[in-house]
C-alpha cells in the first residue's frame, strides 16, 4: 500500500423486526442502534448521535495518545468527557459540543500541546 492510497471504511446497516432499531455490521462487530425515544424508537440501545459522539470522543483519546507516543511525551492515562447539546425540534444540528480532556503524566504545557494537536485535526 502506498501512503497516498485511500483508507476505506465499510459499514452495513439494516432494519430489524423491531420498529426504530437498526443492526449495523462494522467488520466483524455488530452494533444495535435505536432511533431516539422522542422520535418513537424503543430506547433500549444507543442512538445514532451516541455512536457518532463516541467516535469523536474516541478520536480525541486516540489522537492524543498517538501524538504523545510519537513525540516521546509520557502519558499514563487520558480520558475525554463529551457533552453535546441539540435542539429537540431539529436533533440533526448540534448547538454545542464541549469536550473535557483529562491527562495524567505530561506537564501542563505538554498536555496543552497534545490537546492542540487534536484540535488541529
Amino acid at each position: 500500500m502506498a501512503a497516498d492510497d485511500p483508507v476505506i471504511n465499510r459499514v452495513h446497516s439494516a432494519s430489524t423486526a423491531t420498529m426504530g432499531r437498526s443492526l449495523n455490521q462494522v467488520r466483524n462487530h455488530q452494533l444495535v442502534i435505536d432511533e431516539p425515544t422522542h422520535l418513537g424508537g424503543p430506547g433500549e440501545e444507543i442512538t445514532p448521535a451516541d455512536a457518532f459522539l463516541a467516535g469523536v470522543s474516541a478520536c480525541g483519546v486516540l489522537l492524543v495518545q498517538g501524538r504523545a507516543r510519537d513525540s516521546g511525551v509520557q502519558l499514563d492515562r487520558i480520558a475525554v468527557d463529551l457533552e453535546a447539546v441539540r435542539d429537540r425540534k431539529d436533533t440533526s444540528v448540534f448547538q454545542r459540543i464541549d469536550m473535557l480532556f483529562r491527562l495524567t503524566g505530561p506537564s501542563q504545557p505538554e498536555a496543552v500541546q497534545l490537546v492542540e494537536h487534536y484540535k488541529g485535526h
